[in-house]
């Protein structure tokens, strides 16, 4: 069997101003991965310069007609909402059965194996979480944990069953559910797939490295969180799902709380999935570059 090691489904990145420093797109260059990068009109024009063929110019009814979920004043700031509801359809527009859609602001990708996170130099493990979430019939997203949340001395499961997937996720295109709401956009969702009976999979197996909330200029810092704080959009998410959710204090700042464990819902399996007759991965490190200090260029 030939190693895959590249996605087979489509990456799309949601982005505002950011077009000299979005750290994502650079790294999925290095890694030789196909990704496109979804950006607002008048930003078309400032990311081709840096990204070429891969802009897509985002549909701006998709603001329109956008679900903020509380009542704002017209032309409100939406947040990335809508231009995941973009991709969403475009990728359901060509044909694909899922699609991938990410942050602009993830520095690395990686491995967590024999209890060493290691950044990896190709996609196959796009592949690999897209061939683990392909087994099971009722699997709604998945995506890679946080390097910051997974440590090396931590005995960890390979992955973690029904909770909240961020920044970087594998959704599948057939679920009659949308983005919505200014804040917190990637918890609701995964609360409403969770709440429709569907699982959610965060893999501790494979990483993100993504800068903090409020660490880089542009995307939301600018939209609103430099102006507003974090007290809005957890205050969002408890209107959203008082029955989950709850405002508490993490990490010396406003935040949420939610209570995932009232989700016990397993997978199922596919009928006719059957395991492959040998290892289908091939994972390439590149370890090099992390010590290079790469990642760090932008912080």
């Amino acid at each position: 069997m030939t190693p895959q090691t590249q996605p087979r489904f489509p990456i799309y990145i949601v982005s505002k101003g950011r077009a000299d420093v979005a750290t994502t797109p650079r790294v999925l260059d290095h890694m030789g991965t196909p990704y496109r990068i979804v950006v607002e009109p008048d930003e078309v024009d400032k990311y081709r310069r840096y990204f070429g063929d891969k802009v897509l110019e985002l549909d701006m009814q998709y603001k329109s007609d956008y679900d903020l979920f509380w009542k704002y004043p017209p032309g409100a700031k939406t947040g990335p909402g809508p231009a995941r509801n973009f991709a969403w359809d475009h990728s359901i527009s060509e044909g694909h059965d899922w699609h991938w859609v990410m942050d602009d602001n993830i520095r690395v990708f990686a491995r967590l194996t024999q209890n060493m996170r290691k950044p990896v130099g190709d996609g196959t493990i796009f592949w690999a979480m897209e061939d683990f979430s392909l087994r099971y019939e009722n699997l709604a997203m998945s995506g890679p944990a946080y390097w910051t949340f997974t440590h090396s001395r931590t005995k960890l499961p390979v992955y973690y069953l029904n909770t909240r997937i961020y920044s970087c996720n594998l959704i599948r295109n057939d679920l009659d559910l949308r983005w919505r709401g200014r804040y917190n956009e990637d918890t609701d969702l995964s609360i409403r797939m969770l709440k429709a009976g569907w699982c959610t999979v965060q893999f501790n197996a494979f990483l993100q490295d993504k800068m903090n909330t409020q660490q880089m200029g542009g995307g939301n810092t600018e939209e609103f969180y430099a102006s507003e704080g974090t007290t809005p959009k957890s205050q969002m998410l408890v209107d959203m799902h008082p029955d989950v959710a709850k405002i508490s204090m993490r990490f010396s700042r406003v935040h949420h709380f939610v209570n995932y464990k009232v989700f016990t819902h397993g997978l199922i399996k596919k009928a006719d999935w059957k395991p492959a007759d040998e290892n289908p991965y091939r994972f390439r490190l590149d370890e090099s570059r992390w010590k290079q200090g790469w990642h760090k260029q932008y912080r």
